[in-house]
């Protein structure tokens, strides 16, 4: 059997970014009806680029790429770490297509990133969208025309408020057959 790992980095905060650690991990659970292991990975300070003072979501998923656990299906990392590619100013996560890992970032998930009140409930909310895209991902799913499906394309924080946090009902049908087709 393989499984589908969760895992936070490091550095991730205590308080509300564990509470959303879990979250994610119950989530994966329910939608991947998949039975989920927790996967203790190290920071990800290595991949801090001090110009533009986030960290590379790149050398993160290279390096998630050597700490997968040989029975894992997938391997999710959750970090509190602000996360950008080259061509982008941040990413809420990244994933490889077809792959086994991704990441997800909660910092700009949290209302405080914007300069408003903490709300813990949208925060979770937001957590468990994002984790749902970025596995999607992982299975070969792309970004979805449907902008309240998990797989829609978001580039701020208002298209993953106006997101569901499930797939499509033409999304949830491709996991089926590609889980399906594994014989799972």
């Amino acid at each position: 059997m393989r499984y589908l790992y969760v895992g936070a980095t490091a550095e991730l905060d205590d308080g509300v970014d564990r509470d959303a650690l879990a979250a994610v991990r119950a989530r994966m659970a329910s939608d991947f009806e998949a039975e989920i292991r927790e996967a203790p990975l190290p920071g990800i300070d290595f991949a801090y680029d001090a110009v533009r003072r986030q960290y590379g979501s790149i050398p993160v998923l290279d390096m998630l790429t050597r700490q997968c656990p040989a029975d894992a299906e997938k391997l999710l990392a959750v970090t509190s770490r602000d996360l950008f590619i080259p061509v982008l100013t941040f990413v809420y996560g990244h994933a490889q297509l077809r792959g086994r890992v991704a990441v997800v970032s909660l910092a700009r998930l949290k209302q405080e990133f914007y300069g408003l009140p903490p709300n813990r409930q949208v925060f979770l909310e937001r957590a468990a969208k994002e984790a749902l895209h970025e596995a999607g991902h992982t299975f070969g799913l792309v970004h979805c025309a449907d902008r309240t499906c998990a797989m829609a394309l978001a580039t701020n924080i208002r298209q993953i408020d106006a997101k569901r946090a499930a797939f499509c009902p033409a999304c949830a049908g491709q996991l089926n057959r590609r889980q399906g087709s594994k014989g799972q």
